[in-house]
């Protein structure tokens, strides 16, 4: 395997930047990251500047009830097929940003998953050349309006709002990713722990499902579903989603701005 590397987008001196994190330090990186790059010759320091969601994807396809455990707590029934949904570019943040509980909404709830990244046009992708469509992967939080998913049926409104994705907080490259830990922490207590070998549908799998449904381009998210624990946030939560191997991705709720 490859020895693996972050990949992070930041913001510093009112510019944008891709960069290779390496410990503390950031070679800033010129180019198209899903194409030819190399680094510019720039450095920047982790804690002068301010990361942002590590990609920027035109659509994050989402996998609902892939994991068993989450099916039983949802008393929903085994799919035979992957389940997809569509979260907006526009519901994408990053690291550190906050979660909005917003007034339709009556339960806001977390759903801890990883994320894969897209690195080049899909399109009916065999299941074992998949991994040539994968950058890397990152950590994401399917933040869900409960109430609404139950009453619409359909999940848009529910899965789709302002600030329902936050994701980061970096693109981690050349790991494996068929058994990695899946956590939640809600003001640090423990509440989703899963591991993505128990996936029902795993990532090969799904690349070439939903590349055969719609092209995916690169810097898409697809989000692999979440274990069991999902429950609610408040305002003035801390929400934390770890995934072994990549980090961890934090993010507070709070009520909109009036």
């Amino acid at each position: 395997m490859e020895r693996s590397e972050k990949i992070v987008r930041f913001s510093a001196g009112g510019e944008v930047f891709y960069g290779r994190l390496e410990g503390a330090k950031i070679l800033a990186l010129e180019g198209e990251i899903f194409g030819p790059c190399r680094e510019s010759g720039r450095q920047f320091s982790l804690d002068e500047v301010r990361l942002l969601a590590p990609c920027r994807p035109g659509k994050a396809v989402c996998v609902g009830l892939n994991y068993r455990n989450h099916i039983t707590e949802m008393s929903e029934k085994l799919p035979e097929e992957p389940v997809l949904f569509i979260k907006p570019s526009t519901s994408v943040i990053g690291p550190g940003e906050t979660i909005i509980y917003w007034p339709m909404v009556g339960r806001l709830d977390y759903e801890a998953e990883l994320a894969v990244v897209i690195s080049r046009e899909a399109h009916n992708v065999e299941e074992r050349e998949a991994a040539d469509y994968i950058f890397g992967y990152t950590i994401a939080n399917d933040v869900t309006a409960r109430d609404l998913q139950q009453k619409d049926g359909q999940w848009t409104r529910a899965k789709g709002f302002d600030t329902f994705l936050p994701c980061g907080p970096w693109i981690v490259r050349g790991i494996d990713a068929g058994d990695l830990r899946v956590q939640a922490f809600l003001n640090g207590e423990l509440k989703q722990d899963g591991r993505t070998s128990q996936l029902i549908f795993p990532v090969p799998r799904l690349v070439s499902f939903i590349s055969r449904v719609m092209t995916l381009q690169p810097g898409d998210l697809i989000l692999t579903g979440t274990p069991a624990g999902v429950g609610p946030m408040q305002v003035g939560d801390t929400i934390e989603i770890r995934v072994e191997n990549i980090g961890s991705l934090v993010n507070r709720v709070a009520a909109p701005v009036i």
